[in-house]
């Protein structure tokens, strides 16, 4: 990685912890459950879904190694492109739209904190991942990226996400220290998963 990736990748963690940060401090200012964030945070993992489709749209070269249709290997053209981010479009949606489906029939998950606040949120996790996608198309261009691994890592991305919420919520974590210590775990998770994903995409 060289001094500017290095210097992209700082500001790109900083903005994802502050992100977070500002999440964890409206949680604790509004005594939200971890209930009432699950729904922020699967609005952070359809964003992630969007930027994702989007970069396999703009990539100018990319590669397929490893990847293959009815036995026979998969070409690099603008017809696997489109296929494949629209086939990624329509599961990954299809995964949201269950999980919503799931969160909103559980009393529990029903968001009774400040609507101002929820959005206010979901739009500065909208500009954190715009200017990580900012990141990765530049680095695109210098490179020829696999398709197959930019559709991978969003649900690799989020899987440790939503199972740090999804557990800490079965437990009944009512409690600020409890709420504070899954949040910061999620956060944990967050740059870790990025950090890899960083590195995917530099190789």
């Amino acid at each position: 990685m060289n001094s500017s990736e290095n210097a992209d990748w700082h500001k790109s963690v900083a903005s994802l912890i502050g992100a977070n940060l500002i999440s964890i401090i409206l949680a604790l200012k509004e005594g939200w459950s971890l209930q009432d964030l699950m729904i922020i945070y699967w609005a952070q993992s359809v964003i992630i879904g969007v930027f994702s489709a989007k970069r396999m749209l703009a990539l100018t070269e990319f590669t397929t190694a490893g990847m293959s249709q009815d036995g026979k290997p998969l070409s690099a053209t603008r017809k696997t492109q489109r296929s494949m981010a629209g086939f990624f479009a329509m599961h990954y949606g299809g995964f949201h739209f269950i999980y919503l489906v799931f969160i909103l029939s559980d009393e529990r998950n029903a968001f009774d904190g400040n609507l101002f606040y929820l959005t206010l949120c979901v739009l500065v996790f909208v500009v954190n991942h715009y200017f990580s996608f900012i990141e990765y198309r530049n680095q695109d261009a210098n490179r020829k990226p696999n398709i197959g691994n930019i559709m991978f890592f969003p649900y690799l991305r989020i899987l440790p996400m939503h199972l740090t919420i999804i557990v800490g919520g079965a437990i009944g974590s009512a409690g600020t220290g409890a709420l504070l210590f899954f949040l910061v775990l999620k956060t944990i998770a967050d740059v870790i998963m990025h950090r890899i994903e960083h590195s995917a995409a530099l190789k």
